[in-house]
């Protein structure tokens, strides 16, 4: 049942990411526009999500289930690096490569996705993938595909998920309810973040030459282990660990943990890749087949983790 809604939700969401395609295909916007929208998502639509999802009661059972939440998720993010480590020089992955099967994309995608399917309350534990994800994108990442050998502090602590985080955080723990009135206005915000982001996909896929694209034979390789190979692997750890047996809901919590896990490559990999200079065309490439794909393996991968 749940794999059929999140079929039906990630479909939804494609079809925004069809709307974005058309409007740049259309000449009314060109792909570059989106830049607009990316910023409202970033700096208003996530934080007003990440804040509100914090506003819950603080239980026992609550604070368990964010501690085996986050410690599922440096888990899970360990098992990638192993993995990747393994497949480094056999496949011969690049640094873009590398980058792109380590690291999904939790944050967009992930958050609409389990608010439709599990509900608000859930939104809390995608949180804390973000938590351990964004400092390994932002300091191993960031080495990775800059070849620098230095970690940016600044850029992790001030990214706007960690404040937002944060924010909410402290909220959590000291009991602060925020306003009736603050907390509708950031829902009804926070409820256009799944259209949004993937309205942007869609307008960037507007300038991609897909013939290109698709014609790069090691792009299949990567999308192979980001989309399958992997999430096979973490799908048999989390049921064999019988970690959803040491608090109430445990299985619900592992599942979120790995709808985060099997998302597509994230969209940071390609803005880093273009920054520094490394393959950001290609990285953007793996970002669009593994975002396009992924409609048909994440409803599979759910419905074997439910058997």
């Amino acid at each position: 049942m749940i794999s059929l809604l999140l079929l039906q939700q990630i479909a939804q969401l494609f079809l925004c990411i069809f709307l974005g395609w058309l409007l740049v295909r259309a000449r009314l916007l060109k792909p570059e526009d989106s830049r607009v929208l990316s910023v409202v998502v970033l700096y208003l639509v996530i934080p007003c999500v990440i804040v509100g999802a914090f506003q819950i009661d603080c239980t026992p059972d609550m604070f368990h289930g964010l501690l085996l939440s986050l410690g599922i998720a440096a888990a899970i993010h360990a098992v990638l690096f192993l993995l990747t480590a393994l497949c480094r020089r056999p496949l011969r992955l690049g640094p873009v490569e590398q980058a792109s099967v380590i690291y999904s994309n939790a944050g967009n995608l992930i958050v609409p996705i389990v608010s439709a399917i599990l509900g608000k309350e859930w939104i809390i534990f995608t949180s804390m993938f973000v938590i351990v994800q964004l400092p390994l994108l932002w300091s191993h990442g960031r080495m990775l595909l800059s070849g620098e050998r230095s970690v940016s502090w600044r850029k992790i602590f001030l990214n706007v998920n960690i404040l937002s985080i944060f924010a909410g955080g402290v909220l959590f723990f000291l009991h602060l309810p925020l306003p009736a009135l603050l907390v509708g206005a950031m829902d009804s915000i926070g409820a256009t973040l799944g259209p949004l982001s993937m309205i942007v996909a869609g307008m960037l896929m507007g300038g991609v030459d897909f013939r290109a694209v698709l014609s790069r034979r090691s792009i299949w390789k990567v999308a192979f282990l980001r989309l399958v190979g992997f999430p096979l692997v973490i799908l048999c750890l989390l049921r064999l660990s019988g970690l959803s047996s040491l608090v109430p809901k445990g299985e619900t919590i592992l599942l979120v943990s790995f709808l985060a896990s099997i998302t597509p490559s994230a969209s940071a990999v390609t803005q880093m890749a273009q920054v520094y200079g490394r393959e950001g065309e290609y990285a953007g490439s793996i970002n669009v087949i593994t975002t396009l794909l992924c409609i048909i393996t994440m409803p599979l991968l759910l419905a074997l983790y439910q058997l």
